[in-house]
């Protein structure tokens, strides 16, 4: 199948493109992305700015999309910077795609996502949801995970604390609160891209843990 990965070069995102890859069921993977990232057999990932996203692009034309595209209030600046990353970039993305025949259509979202959440992050992350839906691919899917583990580039001091608490925690603690691993989370992405089931799934963090 051919795959369209949004947010390659991300936590979770870049999980998912080394399982892709090494996935003998995915012929063709597009990582389109903002910064050149290292080529690969099997592998296009054409440099894109995410404000205005080629329309007509033939690589649109693919079996499902997986998205991973986030970032932090900190690295985004603002509330505004932090919703045109997580919201519009993604909704943006998800209509081309489906514009152009893509079917299926898997998100990176967030445990307690909900449009009218209290939390800004949950409220964009329920937005989002909402809005995908109205798009109304054939086979949607929300992955909602809980506090993300894994190696990042940069140094998140809030969720490093968080993860040593839950890991020292972690046998008390029921699986929806236990830390889940990125691998774990591209995992389930890539399987549901794969597997592009009819109609709206979740996968919830205690599945993830």
């Amino acid at each position: 199948m051919k795959l369209i990965l949004l947010g390659a070069t991300g936590l979770v995102g870049s999980h998912v493109l080394e399982l892709a890859l090494a996935d003998a069921r995915i012929q063709e993977l597009i990582a389109p992305t903002r910064r050149p990232i290292t080529e690969r057999t099997g592998l296009f990932a054409p440099l894109v700015d995410f404000d205005h996203l080629p329309e007509d692009a033939p690589w649109w034309r693919a079996d499902a999309v997986i998205c991973a595209l986030g970032t932090t209030m900190k690295k985004a600046g603002s509330r505004e910077a932090f919703r045109r990353v997580d919201h519009h970039y993604p909704l943006e993305a998800a209509r081309l795609a489906r514009r152009h025949g893509v079917p299926a259509f898997v998100l990176n979202s967030a445990t307690g996502a909900a449009p009218d959440s209290r939390f800004f992050y949950n409220r964009v992350k329920g937005e989002l949801e909402r809005d995908l839906r109205a798009i109304r691919f054939e086979s949607l899917t929300l992955v909602r995970p809980g506090l993300i583990s894994g190696p990042r580039t940069e140094f998140r001091l809030g969720e490093r604390a968080a993860e040593v608490v839950l890991k020292t925690t972690e046998p008390l603690l029921p699986r929806r609160w236990r830390i889940n691993p990125a691998h774990n989370i591209a995992r389930a992405m890539l399987e549901a891209a794969v597997a592009g089931k009819t109609g709206e799934h979740t996968v919830e963090s205690a599945q993830l843990a």
